[in-house]
């Protein structure tokens, strides 16, 4: 190691595990800050929508409320998934998007929406489930194998051949 350049020892160094691990476990922290950001949200929201369950009842209000629970908990559960998998669930991030847009469409009223915003959210939502179908058909893994571990370990061979040839073409120095 002493034998190779600054910037031979940088390029080790930041490509190491060191960098990267101290990085995930700061993703970690803002992730879990967020988890207990988006809890502490839904037990208010929760308490408004037992309040706006007194009379006199406003149903829209209500549905709209549990709507929006229902879409903060897919949320929570999307973070959750990314804690334990260091992933984004895709199939979960869909399913955010459709109840995201199907309360839009119920809060407002179909009859009360302009024929073009109706169009479009019924577009968006063909393709939203076009990707649920889609997604279902691939495999999150090849028969095991994580296509990305396997990048990654291929270009930290080619790394490694390539520092090992730096060191053995260049002069040491001292």
């Amino acid at each position: 190691m002493q034998n190779l350049p600054a910037s031979s020892r940088w390029a080790t160094w930041l490509n190491g595990n060191y960098v990267v691990r101290i990085l995930e476990l700061v993703q970690d922290l803002i992730v879990i800050s967020l988890c207990i950001g988006l809890f502490s949200f839904m037990v208010m929201q929760l308490r408004e929508m037992f309040l706006s369950l007194l009379p006199p009842l406003n149903f829209p209000q209500v549905t709209s409320d549990i709507l929006f629970l229902l879409i903060l908990v897919e949320l929570f559960r999307l973070l959750i998934i990314y804690l334990k998998e260091h992933r984004v669930s895709i199939g979960v991030a869909v399913e955010v998007s459709i109840v995201s847009v199907l309360r839009e469409i119920i809060v407002r009223g179909v009859l009360e929406t302009p024929w073009t915003q109706v169009l479009a959210s019924c577009s968006f939502l063909i393709v939203l489930g076009g990707l649920l179908v889609v997604r279902a058909w691939i495999p999150p893994t090849f028969d095991g194998v994580d296509p990305e571990q396997e990048v990654s370990r291929r270009h930290r061979i080619r790394f490694a051949h390539d520092i090992a040839e730096m060191g053995a073409v260049q002069p040491p120095i001292d």
